[in-house]
C-alpha cells in the first residue's frame, strides 16, 4: 500500500493535467497545481538545507580532509540565513523586503556571492579552452569539421576576420568570413540545436508516460 497510494496519486495527476490542457474549463489547473509545486518546494528547501548541515557537520566531527571548508560553509550558511530570517540592517526593519538596499542580507550578496560567481564564472574560461583544445583535435572527419567551422565562427568575431576577406566582391559575399559564421551560426548550428531540443522533447515525453503509468519507479526508492 505505501507504494500503490504514491503510484496512483502520479497517475491522476499526471493524466489530469495532460487532459486539462485539451478541455478549455479544466485549463486554469496547471496554474492551481503550481501552487501545490511550490509548497512542496518549500520542504525541499528544509531538507537541502538539513542535508547540507549533516554532511558538514558529520565531517568538522571527525575531522575529515579539508574540513576547513566545512566551517566556512556552515558560518556562511548561517549567517545568511540569519541576515534573511530576521532582515539584520534592513532600512524598513522587519516589514522590509529581504533584499532592500543597505540590508546586511543584500550586502553580503552583492560583495561576497557575486564576486565569487564572476571568480567562477573566469575560472570556467580556462577549462573551456582546455576542453576546446582537446576535442578540436583532428583525429577523424567529424572532429575536422568541428574545428574547422569552430575556426570560422572565431575568426569571424574578429575584425582581422573581416579584413582577411574584405577583399571578396559583394556577389560572393557569403564567401567572406563574417558572414560565413553567421550563415554556420543560422543554418548547421541551428539545425542541430533544434534537433538536440526534439530529441529532449521525445525523452521528456516518453519518461513523463513511464512515470505516469508507473514503470518508471525509481522515485519511490526501487527501480524494479
Amino acid at each position: 500500500m505505501r507504494r500503490q497510494v504514491p503510484l496512483f496519486i502520479t497517475f491522476f495527476v499526471g493524466t489530469l493535467l495532460i487532459v486539462s490542457v485539451f478541455i478549455p474549463p479544466m485549463e486554469n489547473l496547471g496554474e492551481d497545481f503550481t501552487l501545490f509545486f511550490d509548497i512542496i518546494a518549500v520542504f525541499a528547501f528544509f531538507l537541502g538545507g538539513g542535508n547540507l548541515l549533516r554532511v558538514h557537520l558529520t565531517k568538522l566531527y571527525r575531522k575529515s580532509p579539508d574540513w576547513g571548508f566545512s566551517v566556512v560553509t556552515v558560518v556562511g550558511f548561517f549567517l545568511m540565513l540569519a541576515a534573511g530570517l530576521f532582515k539584520i540592517g534592513n532600512p524598513g526593519d522587519i516589514s522590509a523586503s529581504v533584499t532592500a538596499e543597505g540590508s546586511m542580507f543584500q550586502t553580503m550578496f552583492n560583495n561576497v556571492v557575486l564576486p565569487l560567481q564572476s571568480t567562477m564564472y573566469a575560472l570556467l574560461a580556462f577549462f573551456i579552452a582546455s576542453a576546446s583544445y582537446r576535442a578540436f583535435r583532428a583525429k577523424n572527419r567529424e572532429a575536422t569539421i568541428l574545428l574547422v567551422a569552430a575556426f570560422i565562427i572565431l575568426l569571424g568575431r574578429t575584425p582581422f576576420g573581416m579584413m582577411l576577406t574584405a577583399w571578396i566582391p559583394d556577389s560572393w559575399s557569403v564567401l567572406q568570413v563574417p558572414n560565413l559564421a553567421i550563415w554556420i551560426m543560422n543554418s548547421p548550428n541551428l539545425a542541430g540545436q533544434r534537433a538536440i531540443l526534439i530529441g529532449i522533447g521525445l525523452g521528456v515525453v516518453s519518461m513523463s508516460l513511464r512515470i505516469i503509468l508507473g514503470i518508471e519507479r525509481t522515485y519511490l526508492g526501487d527501480d524494479r
